[in-house]
Parts: C-alpha cells; sequence; structure tokens
C-alpha cells in the first residue's frame, strides 16, 4: 500500500458527493489501517453507493413536513404497568429438591 508523502486535511466533500481511490488510502493510513487496492477499490465502491443514496435522500422535497424523532410517531402501545400475578410461594418451594426457612439450598460452588 503506498501512502501519501504528508497527510494533510481530507478534501471537503462537494454537493456531488463522491470520493478517490486517494481518498481511501488517505482514511486507512489517518485510521492506521493497511489495506490493499482490491478493498481500497471495494471500499471506494460501497461508500460512493451510499453517498449516491443520500444525495437522492437529499434531492426529494421535504417542504412543509414536520420532522420526525421516531418513525412510527414517538408512541407506543404499553399495557398498563400492573402486578397480574401474585406467585404462591408454598407451591414453588415445593419443587425445591432442598430448601431451609423457605429459601432454596443449591450446592456450593465457591471454595
Amino acid at each position: 500500500m503506498a501512502l501519501p508523502p504528508s497527510v494533510g486535511p481530507l478534501p471537503r466533500v462537494p454537493d456531488s458527493m463522491s470520493l478517490r481511490q486517494e481518498d481511501i488510502q488517505r482514511i486507512a493510513h489517518l485510521a492506521r489501517l493497511a489495506i490493499t487496492d482490491e478493498e481500497a477499490a471495494r471500499t471506494l465502491a460501497q461508500l460512493n453507493d451510499i453517498f449516491g443514496m443520500i444525495e437522492r435522500m437529499r434531492a426529494v422535497d421535504t417542504t412543509g413536513i414536520e420532522p420526525m424523532a421516531h418513525p412510527l410517531g414517538g408512541a407506543q402501545r404499553l399495557r398498563e404497568d400492573a402486578v397480574t400475578d401474585h406467585p404462591d410461594r408454598n407451591r414453588n418451594m415445593a419443587n425445591a429438591p432442598a430448601q431451609q426457612d423457605g429459601l432454596f439450598l443449591v450446592p456450593r460452588v465457591i471454595e
């Protein structure tokens, strides 16, 4: 991997977003990542695809549309937080192979 002799600031991404192979190599160098030219080319294609999707989303006219903090309107159908089950301690303790003073006894695991 050929690293640039001097690593300056990354180029500003213009309104039409796209990166070049050199940008990927510079980013990899700044992140201290060793990538091959093949990996850089694959990453370049993936990032440019992502930037293309962002450009298409930015092109949508959202005038008059209220911003949302949650895709479902932020309201969830929740049940009332109320106790619905009252466990029967005596019935549960009947299943215990060993018990003492209303507590389960278990084998010691720490010496």
